[in-house]
Order: structure tokens, then sequence, then C-alpha cells
């Protein structure tokens, strides 16, 4: 039995640990994101209810997934959206649909909250699963070269992309410029 919440402070040590296991043998990694996860708590990106953390029977934190503000920018206009980084899941624990469950939660709780599109990079097989399409099919980009098929949108609200066009731009949290 998963149960997902909403994570607390007392959670960060536990979740510290459990994101560095998660990326510790993935190659395309450069095994910072629990890092990454402290520095944007302390940002102005960081959505409290959606920093969730499944939970098994025996009360321990066997996944995070956090989603936080980013913004979508073009000549005119700037919009906003969500980036989910990182999901993680602990090796023991992976292929069992926790990761799953914590996008789907993820999903509904953005929803929720008014939010109407999440962008990421991520596994071209994997994400497709639940929904996400190319950022080229919605003429969104990145301010960095990766495959194509690895940068993906999703509309929680339908059709809430569908007139926006630009480029990506993450919280400085991220590093990225």
């Amino acid at each position: 039995m998963i149960t997902i919440r909403q994570e607390e402070e007392k959670d960060y040590p536990q979740v510290f640990q459990l994101i560095e296991e998660a990326f510790k043998n993935i190659e395309y990694s450069d095994h910072q994101e629990q890092f990454l996860v402290e520095k944007l708590r302390k940002s102005d990106a960081f959505i409290p209810e959606l920093s969730l953390v499944a939970e098994n029977e025996n009360g321990e934190i066997v996944g995070h997934i956090l989603f936080t503000k980013l913004k979508i920018i073009n000549d005119s206009e700037v919009f906003e959206s969500l980036a989910l980084a990182p999901v993680s899941v602990k090796p023991e624990f992976q292929h069992q649909g926790i990761g799953g469950k914590l996008i789907d939660f993820g999903h509904h709780k953005a929803k929720e909250l008014g939010f109407e599109s999440v962008i990421l990079i991520g596994h071209e097989t994997y994400y497709p699963k639940f929904g996400y399409k190319k950022t080229s099919n919605f003429g969104i980009s990145f301010p960095f070269d990766i495959p194509e098929e690895n940068g993906m949108a999703l509309e929680l609200t339908e059709n809430s992309l569908k007139n926006i066009k630009g480029i990506v731009k993450y919280p400085r949290e991220f590093g990225i410029d």
C-alpha cells in the first residue's frame, strides 16, 4: 500500500538520501539532483503542495516528486508553467508503479492549484504514457540542446499550450541560463 502525501520538513533528510540513491547508477545524471531539490525548496519557484512523497505501509519514504514553477518566454509574452524534476524512487522499489502514482497525483494536484501545463526533460518511452508530447509539437524549445524526443510537455487543461510559443526559462536554481 502506497500513500502519496505532501512532503514535510521532517522528511527532508530521508528524501535527500532517497534521491541520491535513486540517481546513483543513472548514466544521464550529474548526481546532483538531491542538491537541486534542496536549492529549489528555498526558491520562489517552490510550491510546497507539489513536493510529494510516496510512503509505504511501514511509513518509509520510497519515492519523491517535485514540480516547480517555470516560465515560457517569447519576444512579447511570458507564460507560467511547471517543471517536473526530479521524480525519484528508491532502487529496490522501482518498476512497481510508484513513479507513475507520484506523476498522476502530482498532475491532479497541479491542476487543482490552477496550473495548466507541465514541461520536462525525460525518457522518451516513459513519459508519453502520461500524456506527454514533444515540446516541438507546441512550438516550445529549450535554452540548450537536447534530443528532440526528450523535451516534453503536458497540457493539464485542454489546449492550454495551443497558442503558447517560446523558450523554457528554468528557475536560476537549475543553473541553466
